[in-house]
């Protein structure tokens, strides 16, 4: 009876944006895998986790986009991450090592995460090892000087896609919150913030760590205006004492 060898898989979450944030670990990962997978959109073939890691990818590595819809029907999402787990186990089961690369941390609002469940279902005996990644709001407070938690202090990391509703619903002991992907529902999150009393000491970055960053003081102005897609927005109850 012939045992099967699995090849590994790497989860490599390639930070925000900045080549120079990816994990030192994460890059001699990507130098010596035989297949580097990322997911791009189904309208086209695209994807910035590669494009921030293309410095350190080998001409031979085979690159392999795998498409996601940009859809809210669950079942439909669940056989696109079903369907790419098969072609990921696909190349394992031939003794290939793989690596899903992802922008910020590969387990925090990832398409590595979805996919990994499939993978372990599917490919039990598969080896799986995920490197830490730097997330876009780590990045975010370090480029302001701003701490994101301290002593007994509560952070909130919430999806803006649907609004500032789930702020609303939380308890009034949350003293700081990031709003991941504020692009789609700025002017309901903004409303959220202001009622919880945490939009004075608020701050928005767009495209954090990429040539085009931006940082917005004034919170408001979103409202104004049509924010890019890789917006967040750090929120505090308490000022920032320097």
């Amino acid at each position: 009876m012939n045992t099967l060898h699995y090849g590994t898989l790497y989860g490599i979450g390639v930070g925000p944006g900045d080549p120079d944030l990816i994990p030192l670990k994460s890059v001699k990962i990507i130098k010596r895998v035989e297949v580097i997978f990322a997911a791009s959109s189904t309208k086209n073939a695209h994807s910035q986790a590669v494009k921030i890691a293309a410095t350190h990818i080998p001409e031979t590595n085979e690159v392999r986009l795998l498409p996601f819809p940009m859809t809210k029907d669950r079942d439909e999402k669940e056989a696109c991450w079903k369907a790419h787990a098969q072609t990921i186990i696909a190349e394992l089961e031939k003794g290939k090592n793989a690596a899903f690369l992802t922008l910020g941390d590969s387990l925090t609002y990832a398409t590595y995460g979805y996919v990994l469940k499939y993978v372990l279902a599917l490919a039990p005996g598969a080896p799986v090892v995920t490197v830490p990644g730097i997330t876009a709001y780590q990045a975010a407070a370090a480029r302001l000087n701003r701490p994101l938690v301290e002593g007994e202090e509560s952070l909130l990391v919430l999806s803006g896609v649907e609004g500032g509703h789930r702020l609303r619903q939380l308890s009034e002991t949350v003293d700081n919150v990031v709003f991941m992907k504020a692009y789609r529902n700025a002017g309901d999150i903004i409303d959220a913030l202001e009622e919880k009393h945490m939009l004075e000491h608020s701050v928005a970055v767009v495209n954090c760590c990429l040539s085009n960053e931006e940082v917005i003081e004034d919170v408001k102005t979103l409202k104004q205006r049509k924010p890019g897609y890789w917006t967040l927005i750090l929120a505090k109850k308490n000022p920032v004492v320097a």
